[in-house]
């Protein structure tokens, strides 16, 4: 794939308008694998984070509050807007509407102060068919200094039918039951307040009602909330490689059980209904 031309923005677009417009265009799309998209990498440079939403976001993730450094997740936060802006656009195939976060790999390279100046770039690296539709990657990058110091990809699955020879259903991984740690009664509000700290105010995480507009019968928890909860509880090295996978919603108010064993953690449900599996070593 060419590299992607550079786009330098002049400030974080605002999430709800590009929410908007991708809800609005989501019907025109018609996903595949094959399609073309927009070769942009949007840059902000000069990034400073503001410290307020820093503490709401460590409170309603369970993060230490204070410290003089950036919890491995935040900097997914920073890039959200710009990664909506890219899905949210004509030039993108795939419809916002529906879109789901199956999983994250990221890689911190260098301790990252709260207070430091940071260039961040986002860009589409792909698409690839999947047994359930087509998936988009979404790289993220952070520098400071002049070195990436922060990276993440991200994938994004559309469901839609697919005749694709190599979407072929993938064997489960057989992976052994990590020992209980904790059971967290999660409050109906988790969903407003990480949208309020993150900017992320999709509704299908604000309230039942607006919940059930989308096919769910509450309102469910954003993943990355879910996967943050999990390291603020694991602890994590300050260079280090986390996966996770997105593997089931979870519904608000309920209870689910942390559970982890060395390098590895996962979040669960009744009758042991995994949500979210997750892998974090130095790197």
């Amino acid at each position: 794939m060419a590299d992607p031309a550079a786009l330098v923005l002049p400030g974080p677009p605002a999430l709800a308008p590009l929410l908007a417009r991708g809800a609005l265009l989501s019907p025109f799309k018609r996903p595949r694998s094959d399609a073309e998209f927009a070769r942009t990498r949007l840059v902000l440079p000069g990034l400073r984070v503001d410290l307020a939403r820093l503490a709401a976001y460590e409170r309603v993730c369970g993060f230490p509050t204070g410290e003089d450094a950036l919890p491995l997740t935040y900097p997914h936060v920073l890039g959200f807007p710009l990664a909506m802006r890219l899905m949210s656009g004509r030039d993108f195939p795939l419809p916002l509407l529906g879109l789901v976060h199956t999983s994250i790999t990221v890689t911190r390279h260098a301790r990252m102060p709260a207070g430091g100046s940071y260039e961040l770039s986002v860009h589409v690296e792909g698409l690839v068919p999947h047994r359930r539709g087509t998936e988009a990657t979404v790289v993220t990058e952070v520098r400071g200094g002049g070195d990436i110091v922060w990276e993440s990809r991200s994938t994004y699955l559309a469901r839609h039918r697919t005749h694709e020879l190599t979407a072929a259903p993938r064997e489960a991984e057989a992976r052994e039951p990590l020992p209980p740690v904790a059971e967290w009664r999660l409050a109906g509000d988790i969903g407003r307040r990480y949208g309020a700290a993150s900017g992320d105010r999709n509704p299908i995480h604000l309230h039942p009602l607006t919940a059930r507009l989308f096919g769910f019968p509450r309102a469910i928890a954003h993943g990355m909330w879910t996967v943050a909860r999990c390291l603020a509880a694991h602890g994590v090295t300050e260079c280090c490689h986390l996966r996770a996978e997105f593997r089931a919603p979870v519904l608000l108010p309920g209870t689910v059980t942390y559970a982890a064993r060395d390098g590895r953690f996962e979040l669960r449900g009744r009758e042991d209904r995994i949500h979210v599996t997750g892998d974090v070593y130095p790197a």
